[in-house]
């Protein structure tokens, strides 16, 4: 294959991430009508926010060894189809419960859509190029991700009537793109990434691979960093700002800075790591960046500082993303046969940060009554990474 046919797929493929991140962040994007109408407390509120990443903690690894074995082509497809049901079973929830119920079934299919992209690239690309090519999906989903906080909820969910319209629309559209992915699917993604199979033995090996592999578990620990900050401050920036005195709309705009700055870090750090050859250096200064921006965040008020500080969180938590999901391919023991599973790995633990930033949020907003303690936590965790990516040998 060829190198312009495997970035052409891999751009076909990104976009199912594109529309899963716009069904998810729909809903922080309306956090606080959604909060408002159906009358939900500061945890339940938190609870809905981090539910996705709370499906990744019990199914991430199951997930990776069934993407190993079933193949990029078909777990992408099946994936986006979950996640376009569960979007339109959002748009008519009752209540907390149908509406936390929802959001779960729309975690079940991002596992399958997150864990399918590293491995597609895996095998499409040699080593030394899945920095860039990890970069072009997670683009792909930072545009999902600014969509729906720029697009979705200023203009396309008043000009659809609401909420519940903008989520409608927005599965069906993602179910349509899943149809058009099986057929991309079934013609141009290589037979070798569906031929694998279900022996006990093969699951047990693979395990105990990647569970036994000490340098996967600092890139774990990374993974608890970038997921906490990343849907923490996805989940309630606009609602943090709001309470500063910004428009709603205002807020969903400037949240959009986050996203921006994201897409920026995604493009220009891996890349930039992989031609020096220094990932740990990289590792570093991201873990750096998101100490400096979630503590600007959290000590100032509307202003320059606070659009720093956003950006800054924004290029460290960018920088994160694709290296977590580039460095397991190249580690020892590990290889592109065990990409699915070893990024599994990765996120059943990140995912306890991505499930606990929210959460954690909004319960110490309704302890304390103010964001600023829940913030401080993660500017703890920037520092972690910064401890993790000193000891990282890459």
């Amino acid at each position: 294959m060829t190198t312009r046919r495997a970035y052409g797929l891999t751009l076909l493929a990104a976009l199912t991430y594109t529309s899963l991140m716009f069904c998810w962040f729909t809903l922080p994007a309306y956090l606080s009508t959604i909060q408002t109408e159906l009358t939900l407390t500061g945890t339940q509120a938190g609870l809905v926010a981090g539910a996705v990443p709370l499906v990744y903690i019990p199914l991430a690894l199951v997930s990776g060894l069934v993407v190993d074995r079933v193949g990029a082509g078909r777990s992408l497809s099946v994936g986006l189809a979950i996640v376009a049901v569960a979007q339109m079973a959002r748009s008519v929830a009752g209540g907390f419960p149908s509406l936390l119920a929802a959001t779960l079934l729309l975690g079940v299919g991002a596992t399958a859509i997150t864990f399918g992209l590293p491995k597609l690239v895996s095998t499409l690309f040699p080593a030394g190029e899945t920095g860039a090519a990890s970069s072009l999906y997670l683009l792909c989903a930072s545009a999902g991700t600014a969509g729906a906080f720029s697009v979705g909820r200023p203009i396309l969910g008043p000009a659809l009537g609401g909420w519940r319209p903008l989520f409608l629309a927005s599965g069906a559209v993602a179910l349509g793109y899943a149809f058009v992915w099986v057929l991309v699917a079934r013609t141009a993604v290589p037979e070798a990434e569906t031929d694998s199979g279900f022996e006990l033995a093969s699951l047990t090996a693979d395990l105990r691979a990647i569970l036994s592999n000490p340098a996967l578990r600092l890139v774990v620990v990374l993974g608890v960093v970038y997921l906490s900050v990343l849907h923490g401050l996805q989940g309630w920036l606009p609602t943090i700002l709001e309470s500063r005195g910004m428009a709603s709309g205002t807020a969903g705009q400037t949240a959009t800075l986050l996203v921006v700055a994201n897409a920026a870090g995604i493009l220009t750090i891996p890349v930039l790591a992989d031609r020096y050859d220094a990932r740990r250096v990289a590792v570093v200064c991201c873990g750096a960046a998101v100490a400096v921006g979630v503590a600007t965040i959290a000590r100032t008020g509307v202003g320059v500082a606070l659009l720093a500080g956003i950006v800054c969180t924004g290029l460290g938590v960018g920088g994160l993303s694709p290296l977590v999901r580039a460095i397991p391919p190249e580690l020892d023991g590990i290889g592109p046969r065990l990409t699915g599973v070893a990024v599994g790995f990765v996120f059943a633990g990140g995912e306890v940060g991505g499930f606990g930033g929210p959460v954690v949020i909004g319960a110490l907003y309704d302890a304390t009554g103010t964001y600023a303690t829940g913030l401080g936590l993660l500017c703890l965790g920037g520092l972690a990474a910064v401890a993790a990516g000193t000891r990282l040998d890459v």
